[in-house]
């Protein structure tokens, strides 16, 4: 029986190839979208999957309260180690510190390469399950030793067993090859980690053996390892209120640890108020979302077509009941078409999804593959198959196999205009969905564009910076810009504690006159050297910048708008900040002047309250220079790298260029939109095979009615009115009821977003005068191809 039901339903599917097309063609495109999507869920879900342990790895954060805020963080203090190996050993297998990730150039022979990586306690290894190819994590016990992954060691060394031998780090360290350990896949947190280097090396620096008793240092990072048959809730509460225990003076920030696990990592990066409140997780259910209203768009376009052309298989449907088939046997049947038609939709939706799948990958920034070898990604399949099919094919069958055969072979069965409803319904659906998504979309871009066009509080243009790496650049700012301005590529050129683009240091134990009880303060801070304002080309409406000519400016600081709102001071210039308590390291700094508030961190948000500290010790991490614009960009590069290398010839020379940096701020959004941009328009794309399809169908139906109207004068724009008007008032329909369902969801999205823009009318107009003029050349194409059709032809039989 099921022989015969693929027969027939591969007869349908040959007999009506154009709508068949259509079918499979429409399905095929909302099942590669929704694969495609379903492949990027998976790998965002199963992100860290490569951790043997994850449910027992966890990372210390922090809540910290300011002002009735609550700031969450990952930066910790160093004592907490101490005090979780003294009183909490038994809670945990491993606990390791580690320093922030790194670059590092290591060298073997002449040339330098850059390598990413930690310095961090031996315990790491066995917390990240390290696979080694030889060596071990202990060998980090010795401060002379280094880890390397299997692809940093074949780079530096070629073919050669490195164990046991040197390389320079930095240009400052000597040290040995220890281990190797297998690369960590993409995909995981620390993919890519290219060294591992010892904490007590990096501990061996003087601030850091001062930070060992500060619980208010918090400059940190602590993973941690629990113990089988602990729970990471457990040891949170525990370890809560070890801070404010340890140390009265944090009391007032009211400090409490915990342990987020390792499987939360990825998608769950927001808090709000000490609260999770959400990230990437979002995205997640965004896409997942989309990826089940494309193949839903899809499947209507299936049931349309098919209960459209109810009347042609109408007398087929009678002739089968009347001569003895049941319900029954007509349901299987027009479910077996469905499958088949699912089937051949999938094989060419596969085919879709490996034509474009790189394009995918390097779109969204991934490295997806389809896991042939998986039985769960074949289960995932067949239910996949299954699910479409019973939605596509549920409502057709349905509609079809309830016909009476008595009226159909009398010839009395007609469809009627109340048989049309269902699926004006449909497509006022479809086009409700792809609106949606337009107003969506185009709402996404505006915030991004917005946010893109906020002044930044300095020029880019034109502007590098040199990051310094080892203690053989200190003291040498001054020097160096005598040097790289004497050079003729330099006009300008400053020091600072981080990049323009970042802030890598907060302070919160500054006071100032005025300042209230109990207040909490926290300020973004950076120590710069005496023409930062003026490389920056940062615009100073208060006071002046640091000068040469000041002597006092080394116990001088700078501030933004933001800090002087922030403070309350109307007229801050001359006023003072304090640092320490009165006897113990008490410090007092003039502000000197006042800049216009800098983007330092997220574009998306309100700029934080900054203090510019003058840099006495020129201990810079970054070096910014503005490059000379008489010149071209090429000589400017050449030359820079020229005076460079005569000062430090052993030193790489790398830089950055600020606007790139700074644009990078905008990636993941960017991509976010432009994969709903491709998504949209592949929404659109299926809504119009569907209309293409009905619209033709539409006129087919109409053939004879096109035929008498053209006789009795009808003119050709007159026929494609009458064609066109059911499927433009449907659409109309479609965005009056999609508008306001996408405002008041974009409007709760844009919300997040301190810094935002309007939500336009003008973005509504767009989307619907963009979806009608679709619409319209989508229906066009059969209106006016029954419209200039020979009257004669549809008529002859009459």
């Amino acid at each position: 029986m099921l022989k015969n039901y693929i027969k027939i339903a591969w007869r349908n599917i040959l007999k009506h190839k154009g709508y068949s097309a259509i079918n499979i063609f429409g399905l095929a495109l909302g099942m590669a979208v929704t694969l495609m999507i379903g492949l990027w869920v998976a790998d965002e879900l199963n992100y860290n999957e490569h951790y043997k342990n994850k449910n027992q790895i966890a990372q210390v954060y922090q809540n910290i309260n300011y002002n009735g805020e609550i700031d969450t963080d990952n930066a910790i203090p160093r004592p907490l180690e101490f005090a979780l190996r003294e009183e909490f050993k038994d809670k945990f297998k491993n606990i390791s510190m580690a320093s922030w990730e790194g670059e590092r150039f290591m060298k073997v022979d002449a040339n330098p390469l850059l390598m990413h990586g930690y310095s961090v306690q031996p315990e790491f290894g066995n917390i990240i399950d390290l696979q080694f190819i030889s060596g071990q994590s202990e060998a980090l016990n010795d401060s002379n030793s280094v880890l390397l992954s299997q692809t940093a060691a074949t780079t530096l060394f070629g073919d050669e067993d490195p164990t046991g031998k040197t390389l320079t780090v930095d240009n400052e360290y000597k040290m040995m090859v220890a281990g190797i350990f297998k690369d960590i896949p993409t995909g995981n947190d620390f993919a890519g980690l290219d060294y591992l280097m010892p904490w007590s090396l990096y501990a061996n620096r003087s601030w850091i053996k001062n930070a060992a008793d500060q619980w208010g240092n918090d400059s940190f990072q602590l993973f941690v390892e629990v113990a089988d048959g602990v729970k990471l809730s457990e040891v949170s509460k525990l370890i809560a209120p070890l801070k404010k225990n340890r140390d009265p003076e944090q009391v007032k920030y009211n400090p409490e640890f915990f342990l987020w696990p390792m499987n939360r990592w990825h998608l769950y990066t927001h808090f709000e108020n000490g609260q999770q409140s959400g990230g990437p997780i979002e995205n997640v259910w965004l896409f997942s979302s989309i990826g089940l209203v494309v193949l839903v768009l899809a499947c209507i376009n299936f049931m349309n077509l098919s209960t459209a052309r109810s009347e042609k298989r109408a007398m087929e449907v009678g002739i089968r009941k009347a001569i003895g088939s049941t319900k029954n046997q007509l349901v299987k049947q027009f479910l077996t078409e469905s499958f088949l038609i699912v089937i051949l939709a999938f094989i060419l939706a596969v085919g879709l999804v490996l034509l474009f799948l790189n394009a995918f990958n390097t779109l969204s920034h991934k490295s997806i593959v389809f896991t042939w070898d998986s039985m769960v990604f074949w289960a995932s399949i067949l239910v996949f198959i299954s699910v479409t099919a019973l939605i596509a094919g549920s409502y057709p069958t349905l509609y079809l196999s309830s016909f009476k055969p008595v009226k159909v072979i009398k010839g009395s069965f007609k469809a009627g205009k109340m048989a049309a409803l269902p699926r004006k319904i449909l497509v006022i659906t479809q086009f409700s969905v792809s609106i949606a998504l337009i107003i969506g979309t185009l709402i996404v871009m505006s915030q991004i564009e917005f946010s893109k066009n906020r002044p930044i509080g300095y020029d880019t243009s034109g502007l590098i910076q040199i990051p310094l790496r080892g203690a053989e650049f200190w003291g040498k700012s001054d020097m160096m810009r005598n040097a790289f301005i004497a050079s003729g590529a330099v006009t300008e050129m400053a020091s600072s504690s981080s990049p323009s683009t970042d802030v890598w240091s907060t302070r919160s134990g500054i006071s100032w006159v005025g300042k209230p009880q109990d207040f909490q303060a926290d300020f973004s801070y950076s120590m710069v050297s005496y023409e930062y304002a003026e490389t920056l080309g940062l615009e100073v409406i208060a006071g002046r910048g640091f000068s040469r000519d000041f002597p006092s400016d080394s116990s001088a600081v700078l501030i933004n708008e933001s800090a002087a709102r922030y403070m309350n001071m109307q007229n801050p210039v001359g006023k003072i900040l304090a640092t320490g308590e009165k006897g113990v390291d008490y410090t007092e700094y003039k502000i000197i002047g006042v800049v216009k508030d800098v983007i330092a961190q997220s574009p998306y948000n309100l700029v934080k309250q900054a203090v510019y500290a003058f840099d006495k010790y020129q201990s810079a991490s970054y070096w910014s220079l503005r490059l000379n614009q008489n010149q071209s960009m090429s000589k400017n590069l050449a030359t820079v790298e020229a005076v460079y290398k005569n000062y430090f010839p052993d030193a790489p020379f790398s830089y950055d260029f600020v606007d790139k940096e700074y644009a990078k701020k905008f990636a993941t959004e960017e991509r976010i939109a432009s994969l709903a941009k491709v998504f949209t328009l592949l929404a659109m794309l299926i809504s119009c095979l569907g209309l293409f399809g009905l619209a033709s169908f539409v006129a087919e139906q109409r053939t004879k009615e096109i035929g008498v109207r053209k006789v009795l004068g009808a003119s050709v724009p007159n026929l494609w009115l009458l064609l066109s008007k059911d499927f433009v008032v449907l659409v109309i329909i479609a965005l009056l009821i999609a508008s306001p369902i996408a405002f008041y969801l974009m409007q709760q999205w844009i919300q997040k977003f301190a810094y935002r823009t309007d939500i336009s009318i003008w973005v509504f107009v767009a989307a619907g005068a963009g979806a009608l003029v679709v619409t319209l050349c989508t229906v066009s194409f059969q209106a006016i191809k029954a419209a200039i059709a020979n009257p004669v032809k549809s008529l002859r039989t009459e």
